[in-house]
């Protein structure tokens, strides 16, 4: 009876673990065109700015409605006690009496100094710069997405790397307790070799901590549970041999002010603001409106006429009219909005200015990265080439006793070292090439 439990026992033990084992290995793999969809589908500000819109939305259709005629109606019934004037029978009473009374009024404006179609086109220029700010965010997180892709690919290869490094300290470590166990090597030569490999495994705890990182940084910006397991694919990446410093700023910048969404957002409120002149100075004009009207009433004091005869005939009357609004002196209001709206377009104006003035740096900038990039790129290859032409020389050496393990491990350090470098410059010139893309319009692919 208890080989029986203790077989069930173990049985569910293995169960358990094999589950846990294949949940672990189910990794999502995650393309960057997917990352990207993930995190334009998924990103609160995306939402924020989108319901913003809507909202700017329907002030445009609010404002196409007021040029409509305005139609109110009223309906009163109510018991009236004591002395009052009784309007149904023109006599001045003393009573209780029921009194029932409606009223339907329309009116619409004719001319109010161009501030219902001024409003309108505010209207849509704050919408069209609502637009251009959900582009922007996209574009903004479209761009991280692709930089923490790139450093997630660059954390991999950092990862392999170490391992490799890891691997060959230890083969030096085997080689270096050999020649010590008959006497080649001291005691120092045995913990140089132990040295470097402990300082290899320390390499590769600190990339794979760092490609953790990268990976939650990913998951962060696709709104993802952090515990999700997912890996991402790794396409087929373009040469940086191939990548060339053909750009100037002034190129990039006469290519991206004309459709970075940046600028739109800035140009599109100056032409709001620009409207909104428009709309506090036809304030400042006298409005004409033209109105009319459908009313009627019942008093139960009038007992000769029926319900139906004095809403319908007695009582009914119509009016239409013009109503002439001049604006003489109201406090300085109108004075006032109207220099107010003024101000704001200028304002307006300098912030369009200053979002142009640092996109202008800020390609410069990244031209001149790019440039840098590549140059560093082609340094740190070269650098590569030379420490690992230098490593096997000494390392061949070593093996013939011509230098000692410090010499090795020096060599092995500059090595290790240049391989980083290398791994590093390579994605950022990657990278750099990207944000040119960027500012470019071009898509953000690998």
């Amino acid at each position: 009876m208890k080989y029986s439990k203790l077989k069930i026992l173990l049985f569910c033990l293995l169960g358990i673990t094999f589950c846990s084992n294949t949940y672990a290995q189910e990794a999502e793999v995650i393309t960057l065109q997917q990352a990207v969809e993930k995190t334009l589908a998924n990103n609160l500000q995306i939402k924020q700015a989108q319901y913003q819109a809507a909202i700017t939305d329907e002030n445009v259709i609010q404002s196409k409605y007021a040029l409509y005629p305005s139609v109110t109606s009223t309906v009163s019934a109510n018991r009236q006690f004591g002395l009052f004037f009784d309007q149904q029978s023109g006599r001045l009473l003393n009573s209780s009496v029921d009194q029932v009374n409606g009223r339907l009024n329309s009116s619409v404006l004719l001319f109010g100094g161009g501030t219902l179609i001024n409003q309108i086109k505010q209207n849509k220029s704050f919408l069209m710069s609502d637009k251009s700010n959900i582009e922007k965010i996209k574009n903004d997180l479209s761009l991280s997405v692709v930089n923490t892709y790139l450093q997630i690919l660059n954390n991999q290869d950092l990862v392999k790397a170490s391992e490799q490094q890891s691997e060959l300290s230890r083969q030096q470590l085997n080689v270096a307790q050999k020649n010590f166990n008959v006497g080649n090597n001291t005691l120092s030569d045995l913990s140089q070799a132990k040295a470097q490999v402990a300082n290899n495994e320390l390499s590769i705890t600190n990339a794979q901590n760092a490609y953790e990182l990268s990976i939650l940084n990913l998951k962060q910006l696709m709104e993802m549970n952090p515990e999700q397991n997912i890996t991402v694919q790794v396409p087929v990446i373009d040469d940086p041999e191939n990548i060339e410093n053909k750009y100037t700023g002034y190129d990039v910048y006469s290519k991206a002010v004309g459709n970075y969404p940046d600028i739109k957002v800035a140009e599109y409120n100056s032409e709001a603001f620009k409207y909104g002149i428009k709309v506090a100075k036809g304030n400042l004009y006298p409005s004409l409106s033209f109105g009319g009207g459908l009313s009627t009433g019942y008093s139960s004091s009038v007992n000769n006429f029926s319900f139906i005869d004095q809403v319908g005939n007695r009582n009914f009357g119509q009016f239409l009219g013009f109503n002439l609004n001049i604006p003489v002196f109201n406090n300085y209001r109108n004075r006032s909005t109207y220099n107010i709206a003024k101000i704001r377009y200028e304002n307006a104006k300098a912030t369009e200015q200053l979002a142009k003035n640092n996109l202008n740096k800020i390609i410069s900038q990244a031209v001149l990265d790019l440039k840098s990039a590549i140059k560093s790129y082609d340094a740190s290859k070269s650098a590569f080439n030379s420490s690992k032409d230098a490593f096997n020389v000494i390392k061949q050496r070593y093996e013939v006793g011509l230098v000692n393990m410090i010499e090795l491990n020096t060599s092995q350090t500059n090595y290790n070292k240049s391989e980083f470098d290398f791994i590093q410059a390579k994605y950022n010139v990657i990278f750099r090439k990207k944000v040119i893309d960027f500012y470019l319009g071009n898509p953000l692919t690998l």
